[in-house]
């Protein structure tokens, strides 16, 4: 699969679960270092460029389930695609930042990432549509498994993986959904919801992970501590967490749908309608009238389109945006392009 072509392809997580479902994705991340090899940030230009040959050897070399990774140098990539690669969650804004001796091996649905050279080595990614933690853990050990035999990962008995975080130190392991939680922050309860969480070792971000806000409702929830705590451990506190949040905004949809019903109809469908008829979106406004929308689709008041609601998330981004149309906008040029590409969407049914 060619570069361009790789790029432009639908990520796997971007795809609708056959129920709507308040879990977008989940992910798995985990952390892996080469013994006997520094951290990248102390790495010298020449060790980072030998480190980086010998990890892409070995990505280049595993097979998961029958499919081979692609590896993207990223000091060989334009700045619009290493943004094309933020935007669809597949790198981190501070891998893009230092591109040299750096990037991404990608399978060809992007749904297993694997960064080189970031914070750590590697950091192994593997996400999913919908809430399937334990798929995703699954996935994500098998390609683990398969890099332990052409690399020697730092491992110490009483502390686990060396990472170049403290709180990555044990299992490596990251894990984390993305949820939709229009109908709580509706009824002005996502706060209360989602404050909990961090008494019970949780973080909460926003749909950019740390430092972003939480634009169209969307929020990323994802276990804080390692150490001291086996993978299962972490899986099922994060997927009882979970549980719960879904369970508090389907309560906050029945609550609308009992007690304000004509002010929900008239929230999504404000937002239909500005999205099938708007010249200029901002990606502020595109992000909360999309989210208003596919609440109106998942309680089955507006029609379903074509396009996913994570698709078109992603695709009127700025830099998917321009990747897609194959040429640079300045802001007012992109909320022209961004409009239309909505309309162009929502007239699919």
């Amino acid at each position: 699969m060619e570069r361009n072509e790789l790029l432009l392809q639908q990520s796997a997580w971007m795809e609708e679960t056959d129920t709507p479902s308040v879990v977008l994705s989940s992910r798995i991340r985990l952390a892996r270092n080469v013994e006997n090899t520094p951290f990248p940030h102390v790495l010298s230009a020449e060790e980072a460029a030998q480190t980086e040959e010998t990890l892409v050897e070995a990505l280049e070399s595993v097979n998961i389930e029958g499919e081979h990774l692609k590896y993207l140098s990223l000091d060989r990539l334009m700045p619009v695609e290493r943004q094309v690669l933020i935007e669809k969650h597949l790198i981190s804004p501070a891998l893009a930042d230092q591109p040299q001796a750096r990037g991404v091996a990608l399978a060809k649905d992007h749904r297993m990432a694997v960064m080189v050279n970031e914070e750590d080595h590697l950091r192994l990614q593997v996400l999913l549509p919908g809430n399937q933690l334990l798929e995703t853990y699954r996935l994500a050990s098998a390609l683990d498994d398969a890099l332990e035999g052409y690399l020697d990962f730092a491992y110490r008995e009483a502390q686990g993986y060396v990472t170049a975080c403290p709180t990555n130190v044990g299992t490596g392991l990251r894990a984390s959904v993305m949820v939709h939680l229009p109908a709580l922050a509706m009824t002005n309860q996502v706060q209360q919801v989602l404050g909990a969480l961090t008494h019970l070792g949780l973080a909460v971000r926003g749909l950019y992970g740390e430092g972003s806000q939480a634009f169209g409702h969307i929020f990323q929830v994802s276990n804080q501590i390692t150490l001291g705590k086996s993978e299962e451990d972490i899986l099922a506190h994060l997927g009882a967490v979970t549980g719960q949040i879904v369970e508090h905004e389907m309560q906050a949809r029945e609550a609308l749908k009992q007690q304000a019903s004509l002010i929900l109809e008239d929230k999504v469908w404000r937002a239909r309608g500005i999205l099938q008829n708007a010249r200029l979106l901002t990606s502020e406004d595109t992000l909360h009238l999309l989210s208003h929308d596919r609440l109106g689709i998942d309680m089955g008041i507006l029609q379903k389109s074509k396009r996913t609601f994570a698709t078109l998330l992603v695709e009127s981004r700025p830099g998917c945006l321009q990747y897609i149309l194959e040429r640079e906008l300045d802001p007012g040029q992109r909320d022209a392009e961004r409009a239309g590409l909505i309309r162009k969407a929502l007239s699919e049914f």
